[in-house]
């Protein structure tokens, strides 16, 4: 969610905590700061609501100098997106960034206003700070003052320190949210990921749950949640796969679109060999009663979809779950049960919280996620990662696609597993999802003519998609796409169930996204689509020629996808749906990459 950097550096380093919250900004965020300890040793910061171009603006009339400094976009929780709730937050000689939530900040508050502090925010941040200056006026040092305040913490918390005169020490820790430390030449670094960690070093330690690192230019000490001091593995990242560039294309967004045909085919070349699926060691469906599939968002969908494939190829029962509601309906879960977690950042909170919840009454859980090196991959007891790279857009395009093909290969690798598909069916199989990178790089012809619908779809108030089968979360997705980008309400749903109250909504203004490739479904969302038809709804239908020349007749729009794929279909139907929404939103003048209220890495229940 929000962004954080820290840097005991060799030179201005307000310029370089500026570039590198840059490369945060696809987190979501909607204020900006930074606090630096000049030569003299004095602390000062400079924030601003916005984008950071009004942080550089202000930096540029109002310069921060110093080699030591801390930096943060903030995603509003606690307190509006103003000046005064921006980080970083000080309090005398204290000042804090942070990514989390303090449950008990309230408590905290009551009591620091008692002892005369008076705070000058709504957020729960602040009480950090307020906290820790405390402690330094009871005579404490700043490792202990912070240590003693970290000690009162309730929540989920990645937080940085820096203190007045001390412009060799700053100090990180984490419970929940994640944090990284970078190891540079005579200099040292924090970061809410290795993204922002990359134009400065190769070298990363992440701090796992509980940590406090105490940091100088030279050296690193690093304290578990007992309090005694540990050490952590250092490892190098890929500096090239952190690069962020829009390649020429007008936004993220697009770019990421686009690359999916790559990503996909990497996705198949990690986990197909020949005609046979390799996976890590521990992943035999033979013993499985039932799956469990957990997610948020774009990440439920596609576990959505994958529950008809396990269910329909492997014959294997499948629960899908929210992740937000999953423990707190306290599901009974089978000791032959699976897990898996499907979470693009892997730092999902609420996902995060199921696999725990899950963790010690299930067989296996399995991570399925975009960041090797996130919570969810180390906590879990098999992580599969779904190869898609960095997706800077806050909207998912590319990440779920992957989702997808990973979650297939899963499907097939349970049937076979279980005997529901021989050899022959399953290599039948594994030619079906081969075929979808080339088949997607055709369907990416859709975008001039999803351009050209934009106009059109750009004026409703409101939108249906509808689809059957495996398509349905597909048309879920496409809703969510819609309101993510566009801002425009849209809801997606089943196709027979437009009768039981939302054709209530059908009139000539509403258009209603009809996927229907001409399967064994066809006929049936058809009869669905004609029900909209006959009540005078505009119907864009999404199909293949076949399916178009045989329903096609009467519809406002026809958008023709190329026919395959087999049953891995809803692959390839998710592109129309991500260029709708993304040419809709170009037309609207909407944020594409950042819109507003979302954040890329939900950190936060």
């Amino acid at each position: 969610m929000c962004g954080i950097i820290g840097i005991l550096g060799k030179h201005e380093v307000s310029p370089q905590l500026v570039d590198s919250l840059r490369r945060l900004e696809y987190r979501g965020y909607d204020s900006a700061g930074v606090a630096t300890i000049d030569a003299e040793g004095r602390l000062d910061r400079r924030r601003a609501v916005g984008k950071l171009v009004n942080l550089s603006d202000l930096l540029v009339h109002n310069p921060l100098p110093g080699h030591a400094g801390i930096g943060h976009t903030r995603w509003a929780t606690h307190g509006a997106a103003t000046e005064v709730n921006a980080h970083p937050h000080k309090s005398g000689p204290v000042a804090v960034v942070h990514n989390g939530i303090i449950e008990n900040f309230r408590e905290l508050r009551q009591e620091l206003i008692g002892l005369g502090f008076q705070p000058q925010s709504q957020t729960d941040t602040e009480t950090v700070a307020l906290l820790t200056a405390h402690h330094m006026a009871e005579g404490m040092d700043a490792v202990s003052a912070a240590r003693a305040t970290l000690a009162r913490l309730h929540g989920a918390f990645a937080l940085a320190f820096l203190f007045d005169g001390e412009g060799d020490l700053m100090i990180a820790a984490r419970k929940g949210s994640p944090l990284a430390i970078g190891h540079g030449e005579g200099e040292m670094f924090i970061g809410s990921d290795a993204v922002a960690l990359a134009p400065f070093t190769d070298r990363i330690t992440y701090l796992e749950d509980g940590d406090c690192a105490v940091l100088t230019r030279n050296s690193l000490q690093i304290f578990d949640v007992e309090g005694n001091q540990t050490n952590r593995a250092q490892s190098r990242i890929d500096v090239g796969s952190t690069a962020i560039d829009k390649g020429g294309y007008r936004h993220f967004m697009a770019k990421e679109i686009a690359e999916q045909p790559v990503v996909i085919g990497d996705v198949l070349n990690h986990y197909i060999k020949g005609d046979r699926i390799v996976l890590p060691d521990g992943l035999d469906f033979r013993a499985v009663d039932r799956l469990s599939l957990v997610g948020c968002g774009t990440a439920h969908y596609a576990g959505h979809v994958a529950k008809y494939w396990f269910e329909q190829l492997a014959g294997l029962p499948c629960d899908i779950d929210v992740a937000s509601e999953f423990r707190y309906r306290e599901p009974p879960l089978s000791p032959t049960s699976w897990f898996i977690a499907i979470s693009q950042s892997g730092e999902t909170a609420d996902t995060l919280a199921a696999l725990h919840y899950a963790k010690d009454r299930v067989a296996q859980t399995v991570g399925l996620v975009n960041v090797g090196t996130s919570a969810i991959a180390r906590d879990a007891s098999i992580a599969l990662p779904t190869m898609a790279g960095i997706e800077v857009s806050v909207a998912s395009s590319k990440a779920f696609t992957c989702q997808l093909t990973a979650l297939a290969i899963l499907a097939l690798k349970a049937a076979h597993d279980r005997g529901r598909l021989d050899d022959a069916a399953l290599a039948a199989h594994l030619a079906d999802l081969r075929a979808i990178p080339a088949l997607m790089q055709q369907a990416l012809n859709l975008s001039d003519d999803c351009r050209g619908l934009s106009e059109w779809l750009s004026q409703a108030q409101d939108i249906l998609y509808l689809g059957r089968g495996s398509l349905f979360p597909v048309a879920l997705e496409g809703a969510l796409k819609m309101k993510e980008l566009s801002y425009i309400h849209a809801e997606g749903y089943a196709s027979g169930e437009l009768k039981h109250g939302p054709i209530a909504l059908i009139d000539r203004d509403l258009p209603v996204v009809v996927l229907a490739p001409h399967d064994h479904l066809f006929e049936k969302t058809i009869s669905n689509m004609q029900e909209v038809m006959a009540r005078h709804g505009q119907i864009l239908l999404i199909s293949d020629r076949d399916g178009i020349a045989a329903g096609g007749e009467g519809v406002r729009a026809a958008l023709p996808m190329p026919p395959g794929g087999g049953v891995f279909q809803p692959i390839l139907y998710a592109i129309p749906m991500q260029y709708l929404a993304y040419h809709t939103a170009v037309a609207k003048g909407t944020d594409v990459d950042q819109p507003r209220n979302l954040a890329k890495s939900v950190t936060v229940e």
